[in-house]
């Protein structure tokens, strides 16, 4: 049997993050969304400063114990590069994508050393970090690029003290997000080759994060598992 986690998982509203937060059945697991609503805490990852009230609401809904960060919640917008608010883009995608990921990260490395107990996060990037995006993303591949990068670290720093780390690298998932971009682009054609002919589910998405959190073995810290159906193959 296994012993019950304390897990927080960021951008639960919907997508991936719902179904991360419903694969820890059995675990006290509590969610984040910019909004809030049905227990999840509310926090806009746009705006500086929010991590620390974040992870300090977190920890007290927890009982003072988070044995689990999964960092999942980001967003995808374009950023055209004609655009007049280009570099507001940039600004906005990398703060909600890779730098509240990495304060929330070091308040969880910070958490586990204190308590001398080690923990897990595990972070949910995207095929991008590897092959980049469309002309209009340029800041979203930098941003998951970044994420694993970040990840690889923590797991190098903080191995020996029991402290592990893992990537997630989604490919194209049945979630709003993924539809509302197929959408603009003409719809399931768009996606090119998925030799598994279908895109991800939510699901699988969410299994593969439950099991690098609970049941993956210490020695596979750092390691970014792709989860795209062999769209992009490494």
């Amino acid at each position: 049997m296994t012993q019950e986690l304390h897990i927080f998982v960021t951008g639960t509203s919907r997508g991936i993050g719902e179904s991360i937060l419903a694969a820890f059945d059995g675990h006290r697991a509590i969610g984040h969304s910019t909004v809030g609503g049905g227990g999840r805490i509310a926090a806009d990852l746009a705006e500086a400063g929010v991590a620390q009230g974040l992870w300090d609401e977190a920890l007290e809904r927890l009982d003072g114990r988070i044995d689990v960060l999964v960092n999942n919640a980001g967003v995808f917008e374009a950023a055209p590069i004609d655009s007049a608010d280009w570099t507001a883009q940039w600004e906005r995608t990398l703060r909600i994508n890779l730098i509240a990921a990495a304060e929330l990260s070091r308040l969880a490395v910070l958490h586990f050393r204190a308590r001398d107990g080690g923990g897990r996060i595990v972070n949910v990037a995207s095929r991008a970090a590897w092959r980049g995006d469309s002309p209009d993303h340029w800041h979203y591949a930098a941003s998951k690029a970044g994420m694993v990068a970040m990840t690889k670290t923590i797991a190098r720093a903080y191995a020996g003290e029991g402290i592990y780390a893992f990537t997630v690298c989604p490919g194209f998932t049945v979630t709003g997000m993924v539809e509302d971009y197929l959408d603009s682009r003409g719809g399931v054609a768009a996606l090119g080759e998925l030799p598994i002919g279908r895109p991800a589910t939510t699901a699988e998405i969410a299994e593969t994060v439950r099991w690098l959190a609970i049941d993956a073995p210490a020695s596979a810290t750092g390691c970014a598992i792709d989860v795209n159906g062999a769209s992009f193959v490494r």
